[in-house]
């Protein structure tokens, strides 16, 4: 792995990583350190875009979902952490600390992305609980950038790492 970028959330609407880079990497994991919601019961979500982070794929067939235990997360329009919704009375009793990998996402084929980590949720979780989530893009097409967001509000605060995995 090769560190390629860092970028902390305070308030932040998204944060959009776009140093992907075909001709050294061939996939990215993204280390997600205490991204905590401004607002409660949201998921932690990333969407792809396949113009360099212009646009973000975020149409209601963009993607296939999964979740925990093989719950579908029935989300259509991003790849999300879980099944469980981030946040309990307040914003900073649930926030989702972990992973996110993107798959060969130079190839025209569809794009493969997962996460899995620990997170703090409502729904009727009470402290820690363990969490992933997994899905693709449905159209082939090249990706090349990624953006991290809630489903609803701002990360309140956190830090997510970008690394490549060099390809020789």
């Amino acid at each position: 792995l090769e560190f390629i970028s860092s970028s902390d959330a305070s308030g932040s609407a998204a944060l959009a990583f776009t140093g992907f880079d075909a001709s050294k990497y061939d996939s990215y994991e993204f280390s997600i350190s205490n991204i905590l919601p401004a607002t409660d019961n949201v998921f932690f979500m990333a969407r792809a875009s396949v113009d360099a982070g212009s646009n973000y794929l975020a149409a209601s067939d963009s993607y296939n979902c999964i979740g925990v235990d093989g719950i579908s997360v029935g989300d259509t329009t991003a790849i999300r952490q879980g099944y469980y919704k981030l946040g309990n009375s307040a914003s900073t009793d649930g926030g989702f600390s972990g992973r996110f990998a993107i798959n060969s996402p130079q190839l025209n084929l569809v794009t493969w992305m997962e996460f899995n980590g620990t997170y703090g949720g409502s729904n009727g979780v009470v402290g820690l609980s363990v969490g992933a989530g997994s899905g693709r893009t449905k159209a082939a097409t090249v990706v090349d950038a990624v953006q991290f967001l809630m489903s609803s509000g701002n990360i309140a605060s956190g830090t997510i790492t970008m690394y490549g995995k060099v390809n020789s």
